[in-house]
């Protein structure tokens, strides 16, 4: 793929900008978002909703003992794990191959023959799951007495894989403004849940649970209610697509996104697994631990799940630019984004760091000693997973996600690798040193990958991205000489090229300039 370098005069080398919101296919059934009016709209509520969720997870380690705490986290990441491994990855072509579909008429036939797909998968699954209840107990939980815990969860990989479905499908239509609204409902609705059956009943993992699943049921359904007319008004394929030839085109894809998701999912569960498995103790000194360190992992969760949600919302945007022939620009939309979600996310981590006595001395009441020691190391390698998978996006694009896969498998196996030797002899921060050495590796693969396929990745990008490893360093003067960085890119990246490039500026001042375009129209009415 060839790339081009910006002019030593800082002229900009970007084709004319399109208008993402166009459709360009001969089915103009919906008006999609544009990426910028996505970002604006994702972040806006994505605050409101992630505020939500992280009151709630506050919440839950301030009210659960620790070991009901480590269960609901072992049974929420096997939740996380398991959905898409058992609908094999399907709804992720949707983000991939809706525009290619939509553009020969044949959108109806692909969301139709997903979905039919991810339901026989999701039920046939959470049947095996119901009925060897009892060696997924052992294998979950390190113990064959939470039986009744594993059934509950049968049923709720099912309504799991459902609203994971209908997330992929929102995504892939680019109806940000309606996706945004769902997570919003989803996080409220648990919080609201939660806090009734744990305070009114018993403050147990399993009315976590109920309460998550009860999220799920009421979002999934008020999504579905919305797609009704979008349903309703997209033609049917005038030219019907043959089965061997629609899954010739889908499967190969789909095969590698779902080992990418598997090894990414087991990567992100690896070292809790062997806490359980290996922890000194038995399982219940386990679970214990698994509690104290998600205690460490509440912000940090919540950095990743902003970078994984932006970095998903890029997908489509990126397919579009890519399958209309503008790949240069996916690589340069892709390195501005990584940039600019490391700074914000590094700039959060510092908060974090500093803030730290407020949430583990007042919120938490001073129970999750250990936890707070892992703190600085656990934000550090929980950004760099973040930027990992949306770096990733360029290898989705070019069909190349097995790539991704081998980055991560090799990862995971140096992840338990280390955990095997470093877990017995230091505990819980054995573990994070593991994990972070581990996602490291994974980062600098995933960089290799891209750059092989012609994705431009310049020397900011990498020193943007790296920043963050100085928390690993731990205490509070890691913190304050990771903003005084961040300080330096955010003054040096509008005066000098040192940090963005002429193109990358010209973004930058596409989006705002349209943002301000708004601004004027609206107050000339006024």
């Amino acid at each position: 793929m060839e790339t081009r370098e910006p002019l030593e005069t800082g002229e900009s080398t970007l084709p004319p900008p399109a208008d993402d919101s166009i459709e360009l296919g001969p089915s103009p059934e919906f008006r999609a978002d544009t990426l910028a009016d996505s970002v604006v709209i994702l972040l806006s509520l994505t605050v409101l909703q992630r505020g939500i969720g992280f009151v709630r997870s506050v919440l839950f380690c301030r009210w659960l003992p620790e070991e009901q705490l480590g269960q609901w986290d072992i049974a929420f990441g096997f939740l996380m794990l398991a959905a898409p491994l058992s609908m094999l990855s399907l709804p992720s072509c949707l983000s991939r191959y809706l525009e290619y579909y939509r553009q020969r008429g044949q959108a109806r036939t692909l969301i139709a023959r997903v979905t039919l797909a991810t339901v026989v998968l999701a039920i046939v699954s959470g049947v095996i799951l119901f009925v060897g209840r009892e060696p997924f107990s052992l294998l979950i939980f390190g113990t064959v007495e939470e039986t009744g815990l594993v059934a509950l969860l049968a049923v709720v990989l099912v309504i799991t894989v459902a609203t994971h479905f209908l997330v992929e499908l929102l995504n892939a239509l680019r109806y940000v403004r309606v996706l945004s609204v769902v997570h919003l409902v989803n996080s409220l609705v648990f919080a609201v849940l939660g806090t009734v059956l744990v305070l009114g009943y018993a403050k147990t993992a399993t009315n976590v649970v109920l309460a998550y699943t009860g999220a799920c049921v009421l979002s999934s359904l008020g999504a579905v209610w919305y797609l009704r007319s979008t349903w309703r008004a997209m033609p049917r394929a005038v030219e019907p697509i043959a089965r061997r030839e629609f899954w010739g085109k889908i499967l190969p894809y789909v095969r590698w996104i779902w080992l990418t998701s598997l090894m990414a999912n087991l990567f992100v569960i690896a070292d809790r697994y062997m806490i359980i498995h290996f922890a000194h103790g038995g399982p219940e000194e386990g679970l214990k631990l698994v509690g104290q360190y998600h205690s460490s992992r509440v912000i940090p969760l919540l950095l990743v799940s902003i970078a994984t949600l932006l970095g998903t919302m890029i997908t489509p945007h990126l397919s579009h630019d890519w399958e209309t022939g503008r790949r240069d620009r996916v690589g340069l939309r892709l390195n501005l984004f990584m940039k600019l979600l490391a700074l914000g996310l590094a700039f959060c981590a510092v908060l974090v760091v500093l803030g730290e006595p407020i949430l583990f001395d007042w919120v938490y009441k001073g129970k999750f000693d250990v936890g707070r020691e892992v703190l600085p190391c656990t934000l550090a390698y929980s950004l760099w997973f973040g930027i990992t998978l949306a770096s990733q996006n360029y290898l989705l694009c070019a069909e190349k996600g097995r790539w991704g896969s081998l980055a991560l498998l090799a990862a995971l196996v140096l992840n338990i690798g280390l955990n095997v030797f470093l877990l017995p002899r230091y505990g819980l921060p054995g573990a994070v040193w593991s994990t972070t050495i581990a996602n490291l590796l994974a980062l600098g693969l995933m960089f290799a990958f891209n750059r092989m396929l012609g994705m431009p990745l310049d020397p900011p990008t990498l020193a943007v991205v790296l920043a963050p490893g100085l928390l690993c360093f731990g205490g509070a003067w890691s913190a304050w000489a990771l903003l005084a960085l961040i300080v330096a890119f955010v003054i040096l990246a509008p005066t000098t090229r040192w940090v963005l490039n002429a193109d990358e500026k010209q973004l930058i001042g596409e989006a705002l300039g349209g943002y301000l375009d708004r601004f004027r129209r609206l107050v000339r009415r006024a």
